[in-house]
Parts: C-alpha cells; structure tokens; sequence
C-alpha cells in the first residue's frame, strides 16, 4: 500500500484528493493548520500542524522507518481575489515559507515523488483571441499579482530541488477550480462560491453586486476534474509545469447568469469597482490531455452540483442566527 502526505488537507481541494487517493487505495495522512470543516475524518491520520515552521514539516513527514511515496503540496495562505490584493504580504511570506521548508525536510528524507500546486496566475494578462499559451511561456514572467510570483517562486524552488537532488517532482498549474466543499464566505472564496453565495442570499426578484463590468473571460474547473488531472499526473513520467483546465471559456457575467439559473430565481446584476484580476487567459492543455485526461463538467453541469451546496450553507448559517439559543 502506498503512503501518502496531503498538506494543506484541511481545504478545499486537498480534501477532495484525501479521498481520491484513498479510493485508489493509498493510507493517506493529512495534514493543515486547521482541520477539514466538511469531512474532518477523511484521512486515515489527520495532524494539526502550521507548516510554516520547519519542525511541523518534519513532524509531518515522520514515517516509522520508511518515507512516504508520495507528498502532495497543496498547503498556502491564499483566497479569492479581494483577499489576493489585500494581503499581499502574507501570502508570500507564509505560503514561501511553506513551499521552502516542505520540499527541502522532503528531499532530506528520501521521499521519491513530490507534487506541488500552482496557478495560472503565474502567466501574464491576455486579451479575448490570443492564442493559447503554453506552460513554457510563463517565463519571460510578469505575474498580474504577487500571489502568482510566489507561485512562480516556489516553481522554481521545486524544481531546483529535482535537478539537484533528485526528488521527481511534478507540477500543475490550476485553473480557478470550484465545487461544493469549497470555501463559501470570509472574503478568502473564490468567483464562483462567491456569486452563489449572493445569489443564495438575494430574494428572487433581487440585485446582486458583481465586481467589475463581467466582461472579463475565465475558464472553470470542477473539482473533481482537477483532482483527477493531479493524481493522473503524478503517476506519470511527465516533468515541468502542466496546466490543468477545462477547455470552456466564459466571462464573469456568463457565469453568473449560470448561476442565476440554477438557483431559479431571477436576479438582476449590478457592477460595482472591485478587484477583477486580469481581462483574459488561454491557455493550452495539450500537455494534461496527452495523458488521457479531460474536464467531465463543463459550467451549467459543475454549478449544478456547486449552487445547491452553497446554498445549503446559507440557509444553516440564517437559521443558526434567527434560532433561539438552546436553555439547558
């Protein structure tokens, strides 16, 4: 049986590859500074540990005399775009501090295979029709945002660690990944979560705020996609940067008209000033697609499954409010 680290198991994406590798029967330990909100119990182990110290690192790896086969770095300080543009500052202290101590104590002990979570974000501002770019063409660099030069940053530690030391590492760069579990509310979620959540909470008939004009054009993954593109990639050969995305481009105001449909209601949108990130990307995923691998949601299928999740919460977080307090 193969053993597994799954840092940053406590959210969202790392959660859904926890049971992932379990289903393809891997012991997996998992490990975060805060426990999984949604499936607390889905590791075999769970440690509560703050990986931006060293010693965590190390106690995270710690194996009854063997290593684990695999580690999978998806642990940052990160969140939706209001948060990207707020907290500049700790997102590339803490998540540098974390991608440095996480693969250096990995590569001290001898673990073989080491994945490690990027971003598009890493690549430059696009306009509507431009070609598809490559994972090659990140570099001349110039990131939108500090969040993608720390994750170029931590790229480049990853892969230093391969030449010289020897741990294969293998490297995917996401796409604006969604889905139930995901966080919902807090100012750290993403577009989608975002604008379920208002949605959700608008009465029918109701207007909701959308940052910027909606003409900006994203693509969406779902995240049971993208956990199926990582686990595809680290079974394979395929080194250097791999860019994982559904291939359906839409704008902001597109998906929240989705939105909107799968709530039932009707709602009108109102733009307002709001960090919007960049107009456009595109970027190619032949590299993911060679090893067999393709987005099953598109959009309307993804928020499907999302929106009632979202909405679900809304309605426990506005029950707990207006319920009395139990008098024991």
């Amino acid at each position: 049986m193969k053993r597994a680290l799954v840092c940053g198991a406590g959210g969202f994406i790392a959660g859904h590859l926890v049971r992932r590798l379990q289903r393809e029967g891997y012991w997996v330990r998992g490990v975060d500074i805060k426990q999984h909100e949604w499936s607390p119990n889905a590791a075999d182990e769970f440690i509560q540990l703050d990986l931006r110290e060293a010693e965590n690192c190390r106690k995270a790896l710690a194996l009854p005399g063997v290593a684990f086969d695999e580690v999978y770095q998806l642990a940052a300080d990160m969140g939706g775009m209001g948060f990207i543009h707020s907290a500049e500052c700790e997102i590339m202290h803490n998540s540098a501090l974390i991608n440095i101590h996480m693969i250096h104590n990995a590569t001290e002990i001898g673990v073989p295979r080491y994945f490690f979570s990027s971003s598009v974000c890493v690549y430059r501002d696009m306009q509507p029709g431009e070609r598809e770019m490559t994972e090659a063409e990140a570099i001349p660099a110039h990131p939108d945002n500090e969040y993608g030069w720390e994750k170029l940053y931590a790229e480049r530690i990853a892969e230093a660690y391969s030449r010289n030391r020897g741990i294969q590492v293998r490297i995917a760069r996401f796409q604006n990944c969604y889905g139930p579990e995901g966080t919902w509310r807090g100012g750290r979620e993403k577009a989608p979560a975002a604008i379920c959540r208002k949605v959700a909470e608008a009465e029918d008939g109701g207007t909701i705020e959308v940052w910027g004009d909606g003409s900006a054009v994203r693509s969406y993954t779902y995240v049971d996609d993208m956990v199926d593109g990582i686990y595809r990639l680290m079974q394979s050969d395929m080194q250097g940067a791999v860019n994982i995305g559904c291939l359906e481009y839409v704008t902001v105001d597109e998906l929240v008209k989705t939105v909107i449909e799968a709530s039932g209601k009707e709602i009108h949108m109102k733009h307002v000033a709001g960090p919007v990130g960049v107009q456009s990307r595109n970027f190619s995923n032949e590299r993911i697609y060679s090893l067999g691998w393709k987005a099953q949601h598109y959009l309307k299928d993804g928020i499907g499954h999302t929106y009632p999740w979202v909405e679900q919460q809304v309605l426990k977080a506005q029950a707990r409010k207006v319920l009395p307090k139990t008098v024991l």
